[in-house]
């Protein structure tokens, strides 16, 4: 959605930038807090959700760790630590709540136009893969949050489950998959912009879009001053705000660089590019239901796992498969390829330079990546799909995502990947830096946010934080009964019944 808003108020309780899911998210929950508040979003494109959020800028999974193997490392004894799975889980159950309460007070009408029941499996070939996967499956489907979850080396079985994946496999090959039919395809970009059709309805709430955020300090009068540029009539005004969310994805950098504030110092950032193969085909892709994640490669960032996913994008199956990696030095889709370089400064130039030092295996992948044909590309996608063929697939681009760079006092500096809210010691400002999970754990990252920014008004907030989200200081992950209930309620809330 966009807006054309005319509003000119200097003054405002709280300023969003970007118009992705998580200043979404954020503007709902605060809404839902403090009705009184007024909230103004900043967006510098068109519409909303037309970056990282949008439907085709990301793989859409609901990030539950039922498929993705990088969240259960194999550690040096064969064991399988579950530990991330479980807090992941835990994380897009908040979101799930989140979602569901929205649908029953009425603010999100169908959730179908958002959310859809899609199975989740893990996908492996070889002797030690199979051996790891059983390993996992074991280790996972004795937690509560993972209850349901399905394994098998049977190919008949597999047939059934994944028939587009093992159609003309090659006979004698070891294999094995599980399955979760508790998996879930997400349009973040369909979320977002309903999450804004919502907000931007409540009184005191106005969005800006085609206004670009140029500068963001803190005045003495101990209020925020963010300029902004209307990027449709060339003028600029200063908007002062009690507290600002940045939430801008890979813009998100440069803005709080800009804030000044010492927890900003040090930090950088790392662009990752990625593509997928998109299938043209309709045969195809009613031949296929189902989000099948296999094992990265050496060297590989987590957002790099291959692969091959159902969409349910407006109302229409898609399918998907990669992602490809790729470098630009650009830290959104339509940012500027000097975005990385202008990031670059004498606190965090030493923590970048050992990143780049101590991250030769993730170099040599992209340098790969870059480089590869679409022969290699169809090669990859052939583990996954046998027939494959390449007039049935086109390549498309999705999102940049930027990784966080850190100081580190053994290493000079460390690569995190994940997502982190950066926020200054007064809760006066926050920013959300990094990548996936992302958007499936918008809800409890926000939480983060309330907790680290408003952190005296949690206590009259209580009971309407436990209203919008019932699990609310409680850890789903050692309670099984409250786990089980949930999850009930919030798959018929979001009517995720197949």
């Amino acid at each position: 959605m966009s807006s054309t808003t005319t509003d000119t108020a200097s003054s405002v309780d709280v300023v969003l930038i970007g118009g992705g899911v998580m200043s979404a998210t954020l503007g709902v929950l605060l809404r839902q807090l403090q009705p009184d508040w007024s909230i103004s979003t900043f967006e510098r494109l068109d519409n909303v959700a037309e970056e990282s959020s949008d439907a085709w800028n990301n793989a859409g999974t609901g990030h539950s760790a039922l498929c993705e193997l990088n969240y259960t490392p194999q550690q040096a004894d064969g064991s399988v630590d579950i530990s991330k799975a479980v807090a992941v889980n835990e994380a897009f159950q908040i979101s799930r709540q989140f979602w569901s309460y929205l649908v029953e007070a009425g603010l999100i009408a169908n959730p179908r136009d958002f959310i859809t029941p899609v199975p989740h499996m893990s996908f492996v070939w070889g002797e030690a893969n199979t051996e790891f996967l059983r390993k996992r499956y074991e280790a996972l489907s004795a937690h509560p949050l993972f209850e349901g979850m399905e394994y098998s080396e049977d190919p008949a079985q597999m047939a059934q489950w994944m028939p587009l994946v093992m159609q003309n496999r090659t006979a004698g090959q070891k294999l094995a998959v599980t399955r979760s039919l508790n998996g879930t395809d997400v349009n973040y970009g369909a979320l977002t912009s309903l999450l804004f059709g919502y907000l931007a309805s409540t009184p005191a709430s106005t969005l800006h879009t085609k206004h670009d955020v140029l500068d963001v300090t803190k005045g003495k009068d101990g209020l925020w001053h963010v300029l902004v540029q209307d990027l449709r009539l060339n003028t600029q005004r200063m908007v002062k705000a009690r507290f600002v969310f940045i939430g801008s994805g890979g813009g998100a950098l440069s803005l709080l660089q800009k804030s000044g504030i010492p927890e900003s110092r040090g930090v950088g950032g790392f662009p990752v590019s990625g593509q997928f193969l998109r299938c043209k085909n309709p045969d195809i892709i009613a031949q296929h239901h189902a989000k099948v994640y296999g094992k990265a490669s050496v060297g590989a960032p987590p957002m790099s796992v291959p692969h091959l996913d159902t969409r349910v994008i407006n109302g229409q199956r898609a399918l998907l498969f990669g992602p490809y990696a790729g470098f630009s030095t650009r830290f959104l889709k339509h940012g500027s390829l000097m975005d990385l370089p202008k990031s670059v400064n004498g606190g965090n130039l030493g923590a970048m330079l050992a990143v780049a030092r101590d991250n030769w295996p993730l170099t040599k992948y992209l340098i790969q990546q870059v480089m590869q044909s679409n022969d290699e590309r169809m090669n990859a996608l052939r583990e996954f799909v046998p027939d494959a063929k390449p007039e049935d697939w086109e390549l498309v681009t999705a999102g940049q995502r930027v990784q966080i760079i850190k100081k580190d006092p053994k290493k000079g500096g460390v690569l995190q990947f994940g997502t982190e809210v950066v926020a200054s010691q007064d809760g006066s400002i926050a920013a959300l830096l990094g990548a996936s999970p992302g958007a499936s754990t918008a809800a409890p990252i926000m939480l983060t946010v309330l907790k680290k920014c408003f952190a005296d008004k949690l206590p009259e907030w209580d009971a309407k934080l436990k209203a919008i989200v019932p699990s609310y200081g409680q850890t789903l992950a050692n309670n099984a009964a409250l786990s089980k209930e949930l999850r009930e309620k919030t798959t018929q809330a979001l009517k995720l019944q197949d």
